[in-house]
């Protein structure tokens, strides 16, 4: 039978019913497309594929896992489309959420090096519950008619976002779900808690050339939602010979992280991250694993060389 930690506390995706937040990600410079329609690298002939699988909390009962993956391309000289999968597990299936997008951005060529993309994302949100076997703190089971039943719901969603870019640094604005939706909610005199509010994501990155073979690239992730703790990621990565990359990450008030990545061949690069929880959460958990792959399909074999923003 299973037991959940009281991770539905601890993490807030279902706190007090007023929000809810949206997977972590330490990699966010890799997985952008799947938190902003409008990332776009502008590369012609060139689908960038990518996936992300993150466990967090290792050790904790019923930790969260995410899996994500992305696909888009250049359609036209302005126009890119893309795909996205996000995968959310909370509780070993207790709580999930599956949210599957199709994307669309215009890019406007400001000039020879400036960009701005506009785009939007649409699709679904899958949004399932399974409480069978569920253990409450009292150690009844089935006593509590809030989980006497699993849910299975499907729900629209939208989002938005701008993403302004050139070959050294981009600055990007999203909100991925612009629908407020109830997952879960009032039924028969239950209260049931849940729900998916608006979340605002601002991104930015540059890449500073030290010399031929040595880059540095600083970036940050800062979200937030609407009755939950804003979050912000700062993160610093050195390029060596653009083939490895070595930083560190920190998340406030939250973790303190390392990453690393390597270029496998010219269209491969596979990448981890270990995230230190520096809370009092620390003490039930042995930190969170993050591993990613990206990868270019040319269809025109062109060889061309990729600009050295590597987001």
């Amino acid at each position: 039978m299973k037991k959940i930690l009281l991770l539905i506390l601890f993490t807030g995706f279902l706190n007090k019913a007023v929000a809810q937040q949206d997977p972590q990600y330490t990699h966010y410079m890799y997985n952008l497309s799947v938190v902003n329609p409008a990332y776009a690298t502008a590369t012609p002939e060139v689908l960038n594929l990518g996936g992300l699988y993150r466990t967090q909390w290792v050790g904790a009962v019923g930790a969260p896992k995410t899996f994500t993956f992305f696909g888009h391309m250049p359609a036209s000289k302005n126009v890119e489309l893309g795909l996205s999968f996000i995968s959310d597990d909370i509780g070993d299936g207790a709580k999930k959420e599956n949210n599957i997008f199709g994307d669309f951005a215009y890019v406007l060529q400001l000039n020879s090096k400036h960009r701005l993309s506009l785009g939007i994302k649409a699709g679904v949100t899958i949004f399932e519950t399974n409480f069978n076997g569920f253990v409450l703190e009292s150690g009844s089971n089935g006593t509590d008619p809030a989980f006497a039943q699993n849910i299975n719901s499907v729900f629209p969603n939208l989002g938005i976002g701008a993403f302004y870019f050139t070959d050294n640094y981009y600055v990007g604005l999203s909100t991925p779900n612009l629908l407020n939706t109830k997952h879960l909610e009032e039924r028969q005199g239950i209260n049931r808690f849940g729900s998916e509010n608006v979340h605002v994501f601002f991104t930015g990155g540059y890449v500073f050339q030290i010399n031929e073979d040595l880059k540095l690239k600083p970036s940050f992730m800062a979200k937030g939602v609407k009755g939950a703790p804003g979050v912000v990621d700062v993160s610093a990565n050195i390029l060596l010979y653009d083939k490895f990359e070595l930083g560190v990450s920190y998340r406030l008030d939250d973790a303190v992280c390392g990453l690393l990545n390597v270029k496998v061949t010219p269209d491969l690069r596979i990448g981890y991250a270990y995230d230190y929880t520096t809370t009092n959460l620390g003490q039930f958990n042995s930190g969170t694993h993050e591993v990613f792959l990206l990868f270019d399909l040319n269809f025109m074999k062109k060889g061309y060389d990729k600009s050295p923003r590597f987001f």
